[in-house]
């Protein structure tokens, strides 16, 4: 039983840091007038974080030796970096991206 509470009481704390986290810096700047330079900077983290995401998921990184290709995961990001610059829709790069691994995973 007690390590049942310890495991709720962990996965709240988590879920209360992962909360403040992403609420805290909005109510800040909310009373803030930010400087246009600093704004086009922010403008650029999505487009950083998601190129990171899927750079590391196309990479298989091993100590000592130079990366190498996932195939499948390269394959699957084709067709959804095209979705993605044709629609810029974000629910269709998605269901692209999903097909496309269900249809490689199947092939495979």
């Amino acid at each position: 039983m007690k390590i049942n509470t310890y495991l709720l009481l962990t996965i709240l704390g988590c879920g209360l840091v992962t909360w403040l986290s992403r609420v805290v810096p909005f109510v800040l700047v909310k009373n803030f007038v930010l400087p246009s330079g600093l704004i086009k900077l922010l403008s650029f983290v999505p487009v950083a974080i998601m190129t990171a995401l899927v750079v590391q998921n196309i990479l298989i990184f091993k100590t000592g030796s130079w990366p190498t290709i996932n195939w499948l995961n390269f394959g699957a990001a084709v067709p959804t970096v095209a979705g993605a610059i044709i629609t810029k829709s974000l629910l269709i790069i998605v269901v692209i991206g999903i097909i496309s691994m269900a249809v490689l995973r199947l092939l495979t």
